[in-house]
């Protein structure tokens, strides 16, 4: 019996295939028209030879062409073994059309963003404001709206706003070693899409299902030593999805949640973007350094001052991305007791793990102290 699991399933696998297909020929594109990365002496960048920088526009495309793909199968009734399933849910696809156009046209502009800064370098304030942009296309035509308790709906279509351009950001900053941002939100569509596949929301079940796929076949070109980098253009794509995926999912409900502690899932699945990001802010701030210029603060180069490799401080990295992620799950259906433990212990890692990464590298950097 085909079910809604593999459903998702062949989903990803789609956009699996798209990806891995469409990764190497963006790559040769990037080659032949000189569209590269060439380090040029800067501090922050730990590559030493020009790399092809299409990655971002190669997830795009395989992205797109899946739901393209998806929508002609679906309305051409060439799916007859998905058939039953969908029927009953014929009108809810017709009625997310709208909403998808404007979420797909969303992800288009954050991709070609990123793409014209990766070519030209923009000032930091148009880009700002080209984020800003594409946060109110997602949120007041896209529908992508977080939901927090908040009785004034203004309020809440501020903070998504601010959510939408935080994500482009924060995935921005965490693009610093090959495969870590794209691996850390393939990670965190899978459990946005299980998730959602919990409480029954297809659509977006279905989108995180797809956005997984399409990064797990990047995240093989572009894993340690990367033929191909993201740029931009992938990271504030990858940004725009993981800010639209987690607001569309649905975190509480009467018949499941037993507290309100729900609506901190999205940041329990990026908490460690997010915590790389406070982090890198701050030590940029008290180095009174603008928090948009590059440097060797973030998480995984700490990790790399520890010891580790580069490669295995990406592991580590996604490692304590899914074990967050998924020890987080239980507050969807716990007691306020439980949900408040898992909350007050992710923290205490979190804190753990500052203390470890920042006393272990101070010490190196000050071997007599």
């Amino acid at each position: 019996m085909f079910s809604w699991i593999h459903l998702y399933f062949f989903i990803g696998l789609a956009g699996l295939a798209l990806s891995l297909c469409l990764t190497p020929f963006f790559q040769y594109i990037a080659e032949r028209t000189d569209f590269m990365d060439r380090p040029r002496g800067e501090a922050h960048k730990g590559h030493g030879k020009a790399t092809p920088l299409l990655g971002g526009a190669a997830m795009f495309t395989a992205w797109i062409l899946c739901i393209g793909g998806g929508i002609l199968l679906v309305k051409n009734n060439h799916l007859p073994q998905m058939a039953a399933l969908l029927s009953a849910h014929s009108r809810g696809i017709d009625a997310v059309g709208n909403q998808l156009a404007w979420l797909v046209f969303g992800a288009f502009l954050a991709m070609l963003l990123g793409l014209v800064d990766d070519r030209w370098a923009m000032k930091a304030y148009v880009k700002f404001f080209g984020q800003f942009c594409i946060a109110l296309i997602a949120v007041f035509g896209g529908g992508a709206r977080l939901s927090f308790f908040c009785p004034w709906p203004w309020m809440g279509a501020v903070v998504s706003i601010f959510w939408f351009m935080l994500m482009m950001n924060a995935i921005n900053f965490f693009d610093n070693m090959d495969g870590l941002a794209v691996g850390t939100i393939t990670i965190a569509m899978a459990l946005f899409a299980v998730v959602a596949g919990f409480f029954e929301q297809y659509f977006v079940a279905s989108l995180a299902a797809l956005s997984c796929g399409v990064g797990a076949g990047f995240w093989f070109f572009n894993h340690n030593p990367a033929t191909i980098f993201m740029g931009d253009s992938g990271s504030h794509f990858l940004g725009y999805l993981a800010a639209s995926v987690s607001c569309l999912v649905t975190y509480f409900r009467l018949d499941q949640s037993l507290s309100r502690f729900p609506i901190l899932l999205p940041l329990f699945i990026l908490a460690i973007p997010l915590f790389d990001t406070l982090m890198v802010v701050i030590i940029r701030w008290r180095n009174h350094k603008p928090f948009w210029i590059g440097d060797h603060n973030h998480i995984s180069h700490r990790f790399v001052k520890m010891g580790l490799s580069r490669k295995r401080a990406v592991q580590l990295v996604h490692l304590m991305a899914l074990a967050i992620g998924l020890g987080s799950f239980p507050i969807l259906w716990g007691s306020f007791g439980t949900a408040a433990i898992l909350v007050c212990q992710t923290i205490l890692l979190l804190l753990i793990i500052s203390i470890l990464q920042f006393s272990l590298a101070h010490q190196e950097e000050n071997p007599k102290k």
